[in-house]
């Protein structure tokens, strides 16, 4: 993961599930998980070498993660035919969810 290039969150709409996110001040990797209303924060779950860890999470609010995080950059170029094709192989495979 220290090849990826993290940028500062500028907007919620980044916060989405499955992103990759890291703490300004420490090399710890984090994935995103989901919002929970109730609790008024995301769930962020270790992520080390490919692997996240589903046995421990932390609830942490918009403005921390906005403030304290960044997120890893993600290409967005891909034609969305090729993005739907890969998502039906993977639901034919039974890989989706």
């Amino acid at each position: 993961m220290k090849n990826n290039q993290f940028a500062p969150i500028k907007d919620a709409y980044q916060l989405v599930q499955g992103a990759k996110i890291k703490g300004i001040k420490h090399e710890e990797v984090f994935e995103l998980g989901g919002y929970d209303p109730n609790k008024r924060g995301y769930t962020i779950y270790p992520y080390e070498d490919g692997v996240k860890f589903n046995d421990f999470s932390v609830i942490v609010s918009e403005k921390e993660l906005m403030t304290h995080y960044v997120i890893e950059g993600v290409n967005v170029n891909m034609p969305i035919i090729e993005a739907a094709q890969s998502t039906s192989a993977l639901t034919i495979l039974g890989l989706a969810s």
